[in-house]
């Protein structure tokens, strides 16, 4: 396995994953569809060809001017 190849490739995954993440956590925010103060997150890593499945869960505040849906 060439390392830093594998380290790039790994790099650009990862910055695509939280870019895009943070786009989608931000719209739904925006869009004023969560409802309370709070959105519940999960992230759920997975791989098809390794025994791999890595779960992320945070609850974090949308603050006290989010307009939320009821």
């Amino acid at each position: 396995m060439d390392e830093d190849r594998f380290n790039i490739e790994l790099r650009k995954f990862l910055k695509e994953v939280g870019v895009t993440s943070q786009r989608e956590i931000e719209r739904v925010a925006r869009d004023g569809v969560v409802q309370g103060n709070t959105l519940k997150l999960r992230m759920t890593l997975t791989a098809e060809n390794a025994p791999l499945e890595h779960v992320i869960e945070r609850t974090i505040s949308l603050g006290d001017g989010a307009e939320n849906a009821s």
